[in-house]
């Protein structure tokens, strides 16, 4: 695997800004347009510094450079993230911090994985965690893109097997609220001073049955029965208020 296959192209100056004020040593390479090179002079002047490679170049060169037409003016070449699992400890950790978590059970689409890590970050949940499964999308170009500077202000974790994780979870004492279509209470309240883990599913099949039974509750989104579901973003903003950001308040 040669090194370039390892590197990320981050898209759009929202996301760029954000990775260079969380790390900017990260950033690699900067291609970008005229007209956005006139907003970054204080990124350009410290990767001159550092020596590294910054240049504006012309539309269709970005374009190429980004792989895509959605570019927003910018690409920073980064290495693409590691992603590990959590240890006992680190598990422990958020328990006794009562640490929100938002764990994604085989998310397919990476704008819905991008959407939902930018309203984690809204929020301030720190944390999601991803199986390693054929079906879950990873941190990748699509997905910082959309979440518009959220991906630099979360932690992705990557476990081999969600249902187990979610069960260490209720037993570290955690509620662990798996999102569901129908038949989970409606109310979002609950759960006391306990931590909270909130679970969505698949784009289209939902919580897998493991998943499901590894669940402590089940919570469900009331609405006027028009249409079946909400978008999975859409519903994880809804529940994270709900579950969480009123918590914080």
């Amino acid at each position: 695997m040669s090194d370039h296959s390892r590197e990320l192209n981050l898209c759009g100056l929202v996301a760029v800004r954000s990775r260079f004020e969380r790390e900017p040593a990260s950033i690699k390479r900067l291609f970008f347009d005229e007209a956005t090179g006139r907003k970054i002079g204080v990124i350009c002047k410290a990767l001159a510094a550092a020596r590294k490679v910054y240049r504006c170049v012309p539309p269709a060169e970005l374009e190429k450079i980004a792989g895509s037409v959605h570019h927003g003016g910018i690409v920073a070449v980064i290495d693409a993230p590691k992603l590990r699992a959590p240890d006992a400890t680190m598990i422990g950790k958020w328990a006794a911090k009562r640490t929100p978590l938002v764990l994604l059970d085989r998310i397919g689409n990476a704008h819905n994985l991008g959407a939902i890590a930018r309203t984690a970050a809204f929020f301030g949940v720190e944390n999601i965690i991803i199986p390693a499964h054929p079906q879950a999308a990873l941190p990748g170009e699509a997905a910082f893109r959309v979440s518009e500077g959220g991906l630099e202000q979360v932690t992705v974790w990557l476990v081999p097997d969600l249902a187990a994780l979610a069960k260490q979870l209720v037993k570290a004492g955690y509620e662990v609220a798996g999102a569901a279509a129908r038949g989970g209470r409606a109310e979002a309240g609950g759960g006391g001073n306990r931590p909270l883990a909130l679970v969505l599913g698949n784009e289209e099949h939902g919580l897998s049955p493991e998943v499901t039974a590894a669940c402590s509750r089940l919570v469900t989104i009331p609405g006027s029965g028009r249409v079946e579901s909400l978008n999975v973003s859409v519903a994880g903003a809804v529940l994270m208020w709900e579950l969480m950001g009123r918590r914080a308040r």
